[in-house]
C-alpha cells in the first residue's frame, strides 16, 4: 500500500484550505491526521504569543509599514512551526485528548475508590484482609479478551449484550482477581456469584462474601454454585436471566447499560445499594478497552 502524503504544518498554519487534505487522510490515517492537526493548533498558539509579545514590548516604529509588517509575520510563523510538534510539547498534551475524544485511546482505568472494584468483597477469611485490587490496563484487557466469546454465545440466548456481561463479570470478581474458590483453593468458575439455592444439583463453593443487611455491610458464609468452565458460567447465567420471571423486565430492556444496571439492582441481584451505579462505570470501562483493542 502506498504511504499517504504527509500535509507540511507550515501549509496548515499558513492556509486553512489545507484542512481539506487534512479531512482526506482522516479515514485511512487518524493518528497521523490528529498529530498534524495538534502540531497545527500548538503553532497558531505560539504565533498569537509572539504577535502579542512583540505589540507589548516593541510597539511601532517609525520605519514600520505593510512590508515590514508581513515579513514579521511570516518570520512568526517560520519560529512557530519549526518549534511545534517537538516532545514533551503543547502539541502531544493536544494529541492525547484529541484521541481520547475521538475514541482512539481508551481513558485510565478507574481505581478501586473511583468503583472499578466495588463490592462485593473479596471473597476470604475476615480474619484476614487482603489489599486493595488496582486492576493493570493490561489485565483488565486480558479479561475482556479471554470472555469475549463466552459472552457473545450468552447475547445470542439473552440479548444482552455481551459487553454488559463481561463488565458483570469483572465486577463480580475484580477483573478475575477475586473469584469464588473452593477450600484447596481451586476455581468454581462461578464469575457471576450466582448462589446455590434449594434447586440446585450441582457442586458448591462455600466461602465468606459480604452482603449488606438493613444497609449494613456485614460478613456471611453462603454457598455458590460451581462449574467445570467459564463457559458454563455464562451459560448458566444466561439461562438464569432468560427464564426467571425476576429477570424479566432486566432482559427486555438490556439495550441500554444504565436501563440494565438499575434493572439488576431493582430486581434485587445484589444487595449493595450502588450496585448500578459501580456496574455502569466498569460498562464504561470495558466498552473503553474494546476500541483500544479494536
Amino acid at each position: 500500500m502506498a504511504a499517504m502524503p504527509q500535509i507540511p504544518t507550515t501549509a496548515l498554519a499558513a492556509d486553512t484550505r489545507s484542512l481539506d487534505a487534512l479531512r482526506a487522510r482522516a479515514g485511512s490515517d487518524p493518528r497521523g491526521v490528529v498529530r498534524e492537526a495538534a502540531k497545527a493548533f500548538e503553532s497558531l498558539f505560539m504565533q498569537e504569543m509572539m504577535k502579542s509579545m512583540r505589540a507589548s514590548t516593541l510597539g511601532t516604529g517609525m520605519f514600520d509599514n505593510e512590508g515590514t509588517k508581513l515579513g514579521t509575520e511570516l518570520l512568526d510563523s517560520q519560529l512557530a512551526t519549526r518549534m511545534a510538534g517537538r516532545p514533551g510539547s503543547l502539541s502531544d498534551v493536544i494529541a492525547r485528548q484529541l484521541e481520547r475524544q475521538m475514541g482512539m485511546a481508551p481513558g485510565p482505568i478507574p481505581k478501586p475508590e473511583q468503583r472499578a472494584n466495588p463490592e462485593p468483597e473479596p471473597l476470604r477469611s475476615p480474619a484476614k484482609r487482603a489489599p486493595e485490587v488496582r486492576p493493570p490496563q493490561t489485565a483488565a484487557a486480558s479479561f475482556v479478551r479471554h470472555h469475549t466469546a463466552a459472552a457473545q454465545d450468552a447475547e445470542k440466548r439473552t440479548g444482552i449484550p455481551a459487553e454488559f456481561m463481561i463488565s458483570q463479570a469483572a465486577l463480580e470478581t475484580g477483573w478475575g482477581r477475586r473469584e469464588i474458590r473452593h477450600a484447596d483453593g481451586t476455581p468454581s468458575y462461578n464469575l457471576f456469584g450466582i448462589k446455590a439455592g434449594g434447586g440446585w444439583r450441582g457442586p458448591v463453593a462455600e466461602v465468606w462474601t459480604t452482603e449488606f443487611l438493613d444497609g449494613k455491610a456485614t460478613r456471611v458464609k453462603a454457598q455458590f454454585r460451581a462449574y467445570s468452565s467459564y463457559a458454563e458460567s455464562f451459560a448458566d447465567y444466561a439461562r438464569l436471566m432468560r427464564n426467571s420471571p425476576r429477570y424479566e423486565q432486566v432482559v427486555a430492556r438490556a439495550d441500554d447499560a444504565t436501563s440494565f444496571a438499575q434493572g439488576l439492582q431493582r430486581a434485587g441481584y445484589a444487595t449493595d445499594p450502588q450496585y448500578a451505579s459501580k456496574l455502569g462505570a466498569v460498562i464504561n470501562t470495558t466498552l473503553r478497552l474494546q476500541r483500544a483493542m479494536a
